[in-house]
């Protein structure tokens, strides 16, 4: 059994739905279909989410009316029956009665957790609509009946393996299934969710939990670039990269998969595809344990990044001094991305500002303290790259003119990472283009 896993862009149009449901009867292979929100869903929920917590309710229904009347044009194209425009519209009015209802209740995070669940929940109602009218045998599986977190918003791959093994054991005669991606329940039992990008987590958590035999991941691109196409005119997918190089570009900055997605597919070994909707027939990018090649693959940039510098002559060399330090981030749980030490300082960059002045105050005490914002970590990412002939003088000799704030290489094998100001980003990512990949 494979995973089919498509993203809002692959079924935010009609048509763009009836290409999926192409995609996904190829083959006799059995499958599951993990479907994100149509695309702009999970933003307008969140709108709607603000106003009500805003106290916002004539805001909250204007944008809910809107959001309803775009649903209601989709429907219109995407069924092709009386019959079936009949069953989508009815499923259209059960959701969004329940987000009218909303606007009398008093507003928490409970209900702002199901209110970001109707996007999935719709997109896979009306996708099994279009399914039934086409004739096409299937089993919509609901996410909330096998997806779980525990207490610390972590998955329970093990609960979910067991209860979703016993639900395909009933369906044994099945060989098309769909569920919703980013859903989930808490510890509690209320719907939840896996967080932005959830939807490549859901399949990849799938995917292990079944070992799947692949884990394919649809979105508006093909592959996994070698640098980032909005901003570099010359890329090229990457054919093939390994687990470790591509958690390293996802974590860095490569948007087109989750960071976390690559974990659950690496524990089991099972391989992940990104492939194109738009285009099928590309080749894409295959995610497995062998890197297939060595050397640079790609790079990445991560932008809001915060640079902090706490020099002390003093104390820096002291025993236990960078525990100290780092203590002061584990406290405010922010985590660290990069960092650079000296005899009389040590340099670190996070992504999350929200306790900076707390951080920076408990800081002050073990020397003077600096804080540089609107940063951006540029990441060359390949296979043993840090041992590759010429890389550091060729990485180096490109970016010349470029300013370098820090500089982390040898934490591992597969990356060297530079942090430069936000406004060198794009200079620097197209001079790596053209010193690494040659592609001007």
């Amino acid at each position: 059994m494979k995973i089919m896993k498509f993203g809002g862009t692959s079924v935010g149009k009609p048509e763009r739905m009836h290409q999926v449901s192409q995609l996904i009867t190829k083959g006799d292979e059995p499958k599951i279909v993990v479907l994100s929100a149509l695309s702009g869903t999970t933003n307008a929920l969140v709108g709607i989410s603000n106003l009500l917590a805003q106290s916002d309710r004539g805001g909250a229904k204007q944008s809910i009316d809107q959001l309803e009347l775009h649903y209601r044009g989709f429907v219109d194209q995407l069924a092709q029956t009386d019959t079936g425009k009949a069953k989508a519209n009815a499923i259209v009015s059960e959701h969004f009665e329940f987000l009218n209802i909303i606007l009398r209740i008093s507003f928490s995070e409970a209900l702002n957790k199901d209110i970001l669940a109707q996007g999935e929940l719709l997109s896979t109602k009306l996708f099994c609509v279009f399914l039934e009218e086409q004739g096409i045998d299937h089993v919509l599986l609901p996410a909330l009946d096998f997806m779980t977190i525990d207490i610390n918003e972590e998955p329970q791959l093990g609960s979910i393996k067991i209860k979703l093994s016993q639900i395909l054991k009933q369906f044994n005669d099945k060989k098309l299934f769909v569920t919703q991606g980013y859903i989930c329940r808490n510890a509690r039992g209320e719907v939840d969710n896996l967080k932005r990008g959830g939807s490549d987590y859901t399949a990849s958590l799938i995917a292990a939990a079944i070992k799947a035999t692949v884990c394919e991941i649809w979105t508006d691109i093909d592959g996994m670039h070698n640098n980032d196409p909005r901003i570099v005119k010359k890329t090229v997918p990457i054919k093939q990269i390994s687990f470790d190089e591509a958690a390293e570009l996802a974590y860095f900055g490569a948007k087109i998969l989750h960071p976390t997605c690559i974990w659950p597919a690496q524990q089991t070994n099972v391989p992940v595809k990104l492939l194109n909707t738009m285009q099928p027939e590309a080749e894409g990018t295959v995610i497995t344990e062998d890197a297939g090649s060595v050397g640079v693959k790609a790079v990445a940039a991560k932008d809001g990044i915060t640079a902090i510098k706490i020099k002390s002559s003093r104390m820096l060399l002291a025993y236990g001094f960078l525990r100290k330090v780092f203590e002061v981030f584990e406290k405010y749980r922010t985590s660290i991305d990069m960092i650079t030490t000296s005899e009389v300082a040590v340099s670190v960059t996070i992504d999350n500002d929200t306790h900076l002045a707390e951080i920076v105050k408990e800081l002050q005490p073990f020397g003077a303290v600096d804080v540089d914002d609107n940063q951006s970590i540029i990441s060359i990412v390949g296979n043993e790259i840090a041992q590759t002939d010429q890389v550091l003088q060729r990485l180096f000799e490109s970016i010349a003119e470029i300013p370098v704030r820090m500089v982390s290489y040898g934490g591992s094998p597969h990356n060297i990472s530079l942090l430069v100001h936000s406004d060198h980003k794009v200079k620097t990512l197209q001079l790596l283009n053209v010193g690494l990949f040659g592609l001007e």
